[in-house]
C-alpha cells in the first residue's frame, strides 16, 4: 500500500438512496443498536455478579457478548451517520480500519462458537473429566490463541483487499467496507488475493463448523444412550440456544463469504444487515430466554436489587 493510496476516498452508497426511507431506517437501526448494547452488557454484568454462572460456558458467553458489542459498534455508528448525512465519504485509512476491525471480531466470534460447542461436548460426554479438561487456565488460553489467530487472519484479509491499486474516489455499493464491494474497486488483478482470502475464510468458517459438527455428533450419541428421558430432554434443551446461534451465524457467513464473487447480488446487503447487526442483537435473547440458569440468575439479581431497595427505604424511613 503506497503512500498515495492513503489519499484516496471511498463513498459508501449505504442501504438505500431514497431520502424518504432513510429517516425511518435510521430510527430502526438506532433501536437495534441500543438493544444490542443493553442486551449484551446485561449478559456480561449478569455473569459477573452471579456466582452460579461463573463456569467455562459463561466465561465464553461473556466474551461472545463483548465481541457482539464490538462488531455492532464497528458498523452501526458510521452507518447511522451516513443515513442522516449527505456526505458519505470515508478515507482510505478509515475504510481499511473498519474492515480490519470487523474481520478481527467476526473471526473471534466464529472461534468462540466452536469453543462453546466443545465445552458442551466435554460437559455431556466426559463429565468426570470436565474440570480437568476445561479449566480456567485452558479457557484463557483458548480465547488468547483465538484472538491471536483472528488478528493474523484479519491482517492478511486486509492486505489482500486493500493492497491493490485504487483510483478514487470510488463508490462502495454497501453500507460498510466489506471484502466483496471493496475488491470490486481494485484496478489490479485480484485473483491471487481472492484465493488467499478464500483459503483463510475456509479455515475459519469450515474448520470451526467441522469442530461444531463433530462435537454435536458426539453429544447426540451420548444423549441417545442416556436411560432417563428427562436427562435426554435436559441435555438437548441445554444445547438448543447454542445451535440457534450457530445456525444463524454460520448460515449467513457461508452465504456472504463462500460463494463465488460473480454470484453476489442485491441480497448481500440484507444478509449483511442480518449478519452484522441483527444477530448481535438477537444473541442475548437466544441465550437468556431458553436458558434456565440465565433466567435463574436474572431472578436472583432482581430479588437482590429489590431487597437492597427495601433495606435502603427502611433505613431512610427510620432516620
Amino acid at each position: 500500500m503506497g503512500g498515495n493510496q492513503t489519499q484516496i476516498e471511498f463513498i459508501l452508497l449505504g442501504i438505500t438512496d431514497s431520502p424518504h426511507v432513510q429517516t425511518p431506517l435510521s430510527m430502526l437501526f438506532v433501536l437495534i443498536y441500543i438493544v444490542t448494547l443493553v442486551g449484551n452488557l446485561g449478559i456480561i454484568i449478569l455473569v459477573r455478579v452471579s456466582p452460579s454462572l461463573r463456569t467455562p460456558m459463561y466465561f465464553f458467553l461473556t466474551h461472545f457478548a463483548f465481541i457482539d458489542i464490538c462488531c455492532s459498534t464497528d458498523i452501526s455508528p458510521r452507518m447511522l451517520a451516513d443515513l442522516l448525512s449527505e456526505d458519505k465519504t470515508i478515507s482510505f485509512t478509515g475504510c481499511m480500519m473498519q474492515f480490519l476491525t470487523f474481520a478481527f471480531f467476526a473471526t473471534i466470534e466464529c472461534h468462540l462458537l466452536a469453543m462453546m460447542a466443545y465445552d458442551w461436548h466435554v460437559a455431556i460426554c466426559h463429565p468426570s473429566l470436565y474440570v480437568t479438561i476445561i479449566s480456567s487456565h485452558v479457557c484463557r488460553q483458548l480465547v488468547a490463541s483465538s484472538c491471536l489467530f483472528a488478528f493474523l487472519s484479519a491482517i492478511i484479509y486486509t492486505w489482500c483487499v486493500f493492497g491493490g491499486s485504487f483510483f478514487g474516489p470510488s463508490h462502495v455499493v454497501h453500507f460498510f467496507c466489506d471484502e466483496v464491494p471493496v475488491l470490486k474497486l481494485v484496478c489490479s488483478d485480484t485473483h491471487s488475493s481472492e484465493m488467499v482470502i478464500f483459503a483463510f475464510i475456509t479455515i475459519n468458517l469450515v474448520g470451526m463448523s467441522v469442530i461444531i459438527l463433530l462435537s454435536y455428533i458426539s453429544i447426540i450419541r451420548t444423549v441417545l444412550r442416556m436411560c432417563s428421558t428427562e436427562s435426554r430432554a435436559r441435555a438437548f434443551q441445554t444445547c438448543i440456544s447454542h445451535l440457534m446461534a450457530v445456525s444463524m451465524y454460520f448460515g449467513s457467513a457461508f452465504f456472504m463469504y463462500l460463494q463465488p464473487p460473480s454470484s453476489h447480488r442485491s441480497l448481500d446487503k440484507v444478509a449483511s444487515i442480518f449478519y452484522a447487526l441483527l444477530i448481535p442483537m438477537l444473541n442475548p435473547f437466544i441465550y437468556s430466554l431458553r436458558n434456565k440458569e440465565v433466567k435463574g440468575g436474572l431472578l436472583k439479581c432482581g430479588r437482590r436489587l429489590f431487597s437492597h431497595w427495601q433495606h435502603r427505604r427502611a433505613v431512610s424511613s427510620g432516620t
